[in-house]
């Protein structure tokens, strides 16, 4: 089976899983060890060595590029009301900081040409521009011993969505600032967002808040409602 056709199967899988009945409380246990399960296999599947690159002949998405929000309109930071904005890093790191989008943005800068996969079923190829999450965690002074997980919150009705460290610390893994080549926009996830081509795009947080180095998983706001919570591509 080629890798298209797997993300479209795994893509209907989600969205049949999505449904807004849990079952009953007592296939939970079940559900939950099932779940414990399959990330292992996941993990072995998706080989966090590998690394996604985008034709060279696709056109880049731009503007073309689908919004998505859960807000009633796009998500705008209002610095009258709340301040300028900064993104939070805190958790299990040794040196917790709090950068504005310009200290954010005179990390090391990476620009990575990539698919963005969605749930479904399409791609679009797009190039991001901003700092490693691993850049942002040494920064941070690293990860505390047990950390096993990152969550990255969001001023979009709260939306977070929470990662395994090893995905978190891969070299495609951005919080990004640009899109194919112009400054990122609201209705993209502005000022920054979360951007990886090793996960499914609702993995993927936008208009960033903090970012939360965690001893273990805490779910997510698609992951909570029955989406696949690893969601590797």
């Amino acid at each position: 089976m080629d890798r298209r056709r797997f993300l479209k199967l795994s893509g209907a899988a989600a969205l049949l899983a999505a449904c807004d009945s849990r079952g009953p409380e007592g296939a939970l246990r079940l559900l939950r060890y099932a779940e414990k399960k399959n990330r292992g296999v996941e993990r072995t599947l998706y080989r966090h060595h590998a690394m996604d690159m985008g034709s060279a002949k696709a056109p880049l998405a731009g503007e073309a590029l689908p919004v998505y929000f859960i807000a009633d309109s796009v998500p705008v930071w209002d610095e009258s009301q709340r301040g300028p904005w900064r993104l939070e890093v805190t958790g299990m790191v040794k040196r917790p900081l709090s950068l504005t989008l310009e200290q954010l943005q005179s990390l090391p800068r990476r620009t990575q040409r990539v698919n963005h996969y969605c749930v479904e079923g399409w791609n679009a190829v797009e190039e991001w521009t901003g700092c490693r999450v691993s850049d942002l965690l040494w920064a941070a002074g690293g990860t505390l011993l047990g950390a096993q997980a990152v969550d990255f919150e969001s001023f979009d009705n709260s939306y977070h969505e929470s990662w395994d460290l090893e995905s978190a610390l891969h070299p495609q893994t951005l919080i990004c600032y640009g899109l194919d080549g112009k400054p990122l926009g609201p209705a993209h996830g502005a000022p920054a967002r979360l951007f990886s081509p090793i996960k499914l795009g609702y993995k993927n947080t936008k208009y960033l808040t903090r970012v939360v180095v965690l001893p273990e998983p805490n779910g997510g706001y698609w992951s909570d409602q029955g989406y696949e919570w690893y969601a590797g591509t």
